[in-house]
């Protein structure tokens, strides 16, 4: 589908059906699927041909889906798994093994700091969170001679950090790592960071992807670009033989679709985590419209953000778009069609007055969650980043009086006025 435009392969990428065959993808609702030798069987579980055995590892659903995401951000390849988290998780963990070290940004998600920082240090990798917005002489620090990757957010959760894409590429490339982007609130209606030197983008398709808060997932996207072979030591996992698998070596085998490859038929065969075609369907669904409800958010959350902006009760606004923003310049660079339609403010009076102004809203919802069709609100500090202490939060740029506002596609007037009639209780 590379001669078409986004709007047109958010539809048709992937599922291409064949004469008589259902214009809709269909759910291929199947643990396994049936062979009429052993022999066909077993060249399935070598990898010498391509198949379907069991749903733990492919299915025609969740792969038409996936290839839909891969060609939406320019990728080779690309794997579902049922979280955003786990789509992490499996991103990182797909080159790294104990002794190993990643450089993160500290503006990441409060979910993503906590599996970097704690989780896959009980595995015996290591990270180094850095400010984003340092100079590239300074982020150089960081990085140690056992560094696997560096990974960011285009745009951070919830601080709204817009990241310098070709910044952060030029400094893993320049030590022979790949740069992982989060693209979740982004999306690749309006960025595709693999044009600006990312290697693997990954997703939590449950945000805007989906769009209706109907099911959970993630997703892995590898560009093709890295060279594994180059840095062959370092990522032995690819350039080596695999004696699960009769010695494969991936990058012989399979080549731009080696990593790709290595997750789904090593880390999904041995550690699961993924989604129900019933839920890749769903995710099908969302992704078709995506388009159309990206450019409602965005021009939803500038209304709304310019609304708040001039309120004698908000602080602080963080909304890339307003032309005050400390991101304004690098959106215009990397996102200039729109941000996304979260936005984060802080409130005056502090937690007390946040929780107030929250239990007062009438439209939008108390939410654990953000980027779908309804407007959501969310306290970080005492709900997504609870787990992080006071100085953690302070290094997040998460303060106590900090609202995260998902602004929803629901008429602008009505979002308005639901925000402005709590800001007045919340006095």
């Amino acid at each position: 589908m590379s001669n078409y435009q986004l709007e047109t392969k958010c539809l048709h990428s992937g599922y291409e059906p064949k004469n008589g065959e259902p214009r809709m993808l269909p759910i291929y609702q199947s643990t396994t699927f049936k062979y009429d030798t052993s022999e066909e069987m077993g060249k399935l579980f070598d990898l010498e041909k391509d198949g379907y055995f069991y749903t733990r590892l492919q299915n025609p659903t969740n792969d038409a889906v996936a290839a839909k995401i891969a060609d939406l951000e320019g990728g080779v390849a690309a794997m579902l798994t049922s979280s955003g988290q786990a789509a992490n998780f499996y991103a990182v963990f797909n080159i790294c093994e104990a002794g190993d070290h990643v450089v993160c940004s500290n503006a990441c998600y409060g979910g993503t700091f906590n599996l970097l920082g704690v989780t896959m240090k009980k595995l015996g990798i290591e990270c180094t969170f850095v400010d984003p917005d340092l100079p590239l002489e300074e982020l150089e620090k960081a990085m140690q001679p056992n560094t696997k990757a560096v990974v960011a957010e285009t745009i951070a959760n919830p601080s709204l950090v817009v990241l310098d894409i070709e910044k952060f590429a030029k400094l893993a490339h320049s030590h022979g790592v790949p740069l992982i982007v989060d693209n979740t609130f982004a999306t690749p209606v309006n960025c595709r960071p693999i044009e600006w030197g990312a290697d693997i983008v990954t997703h939590s398709t449950t945000k805007y992807m989906d769009g209706h808060a109907a099911q959970v997932g993630g997703c892995i996207v590898d560009s093709g670009n890295f060279d594994w072979d180059a840095y062959g030591e370092k990522y032995h996992g690819l350039t080596r033989p695999d004696e699960s698998y009769h010695g494969i070596i991936y990058t012989e085998r399979f080549g731009k679709k080696a990593y790709i490859t290595k997750a789904t038929s090593q880390l999904m065969r041995d550690l699961g985590s993924i989604p129900s075609p019933m839920n890749c369907f769903l995710l099908n669904l969302g992704l078709e419209s995506l388009p159309l409800r990206v450019e409602r958010h965005c021009y939803n959350a500038q209304k709304v953000a310019e609304f708040l902006n001039d309120h004698d009760m908000v602080s602080h606004v963080n909304f890339a778009g307003l032309p005050g923003d400390k991101y304004h310049e690098l959106a215009k660079k990397y996102l200039p069609n729109g941000t996304c339609g979260v936005i984060s403010f802080e409130l005056k009076g502090g937690r007390e007055t946040a929780v107030k102004f929250m239990d007062s809203l009438k439209l939008a919802s108390i939410a654990t969650h953000v980027a779908d069709a309804k407007t959501c609100v969310l306290h970080p500090a005492s709900h997504t980043h609870r787990q992080l202490s006071d100085q953690q939060l302070q290094e997040a740029g998460i303060s106590t009086g900090l609202i995260r506002l998902s602004v929803g596609i629901e008429n602008v007037n009505d979002i308005i006025a639901d925000l402005k009639q709590a800001l007045e209780q919340a006095r």
